[in-house]
């Protein structure tokens, strides 16, 4: 049996619109964090090597520091690694991996794949890995490689690839996409034993030979991934195969996509479930309102976002479906009278659902009162 971790899309120099300048440092120094984890796990478990099946680098444009941290990091894994370019840092003249800084630093132990190859990766073991030399492929590049190989006698044989595969791909027609059919084939063949896939930054075992996985991003990039955070410690011959699960990321992407807020009762709740939260520094949230609220309460809640904004890493809201719906109450300590109290209850007349008259009206009456109150 060899074993082995194979992971993918690290994305190093990734950045996100919503983080703060010292939380996107503390969001990229989690990627470079991780490769030393991976490494650790890696050894702990015995593997024998690691491939990472595309993606490494967020572009083929990140600095000079992100590599430098990269190779850095990379440095440390107690290992040969092997790194498939992918479709965000594919190998051509303007790679990533063709520049001075990379050739200079690249460590011993860091293979960069640069054809479909075989690689001899120990005694009875081979890999072999499809790179992407574009960003837009014309064809199926693992089905390209796997159909023109012979049955493996007497070695494993692990292929790296990086893509949609068609079975999971809403558009499985498309230029580039893997064939699931073909890949199966050529394991029920024997020429291939195991299919290392990145791309997909959701853990996923594919198809029904458990010999096919994407191992997930091993730190987050987005709310609509499953099983994130992960890699895979594969053990394999070539009558048998298992793959072991390793949590390995610290961030969280969260999403509330529908947050009803209608009273103190539901702002109280919000406020429990973010307080709730574990490891909020580096938590990013996304919550989408709906219901209406008076100008206090309205007032109460945001009192609450502003709070954690400084505590999550991120917190994003939506309240296009968050109607203002001013009480009596909002105004009945105020004093106002004549002109501002006729335009008040003009306001007032205007809001409702959906329209941008509403969400002047809304905005103008929070000003009003905020100003109303802050003169108090």
């Amino acid at each position: 049996m060899i074993r082995f971790l194979h992971t993918s899309d690290w994305q190093l120099g990734m950045t996100r619109h919503f983080l703060s300048e010292d939380n996107q440092a503390r969001f990229a120094q989690a990627r470079f964090d991780v490769i030393r984890a991976l490494g650790r796990i890696a050894k702990d478990k015995n593997c024998q090597f690691m491939v990472v099946c595309g993606d490494v680098f967020e572009s083929n444009h990140v600095d000079r520091k992100t590599v430098l941290r990269a190779l850095e990091a990379l440095k440390e894994v107690p290992m040969p690694v092997y790194l498939l370019p992918g479709n965000h840092d594919p190998l051509h003249v303007a790679s990533v991996y063709q520049s001075s800084v990379f050739a200079e630093r690249k460590p011993d132990n860091v293979h960069v794949i640069e054809n479909a190859d075989p690689i001899k990766a120990a005694e009875g073991i081979e890999v072999v890995g499809i790179p992407w030399l574009s960003k837009r492929p014309v064809g199926d590049l693992v089905a390209e490689t796997i159909d023109s190989l012979s049955p493996a006698a007497g070695t494993v044989r692990i292929c790296l690839g990086h893509g949609a595969i068609d079975s999971l791909s809403p558009d499985p027609d498309a230029p580039g996409v893997i064939s699931l059919a073909r890949v199966e084939e050529a394991i029920r063949q024997r020429k291939v034993h195991y299919l290392a896939l990145g791309d997909r930054h959701s853990l996923t075992d594919v198809g029904g030979s458990h010999r096919i996985w994407y191992s997930g991003a091993p730190e987050p990039t987005d709310y609509d991934e499953v099983r994130p955070r992960s890699a895979l410690v594969v053990e394999l011959n070539e009558e048998k195969v298992s793959a072991e699960m390793v949590e390995v990321g610290t961030w969280n992407f969260i999403e509330r996509p529908r947050l009803d807020v209608n009273n103190e009762q539901d702002i109280r709740s919000l406020q429990k479930w973010l307080e709730d939260l574990p490891n909020k520094e580096r938590s990013i949230v996304k919550l989408l309102f709906f219901g209406a609220l008076s100008l206090s309460l309205r007032g109460q809640l945001y009192a609450i976002i502003t709070s954690f904004q400084d505590l999550l890493g991120a917190l994003e809201i939506s309240e296009e479906n968050l109607v203002l719906a001013p009480a009596d109450s909002d105004f009945s300590d105020l004093g106002f009278s004549g002109f501002v109290s006729s335009t008040v209850g003009k306001l007032r007349e205007k809001i409702g659902p959906g329209s941008q008259e509403s969400t002047v009206s809304q905005d103008a009456l929070m000003l009003l009162v905020r100003l109303a109150r802050s003169s108090e």
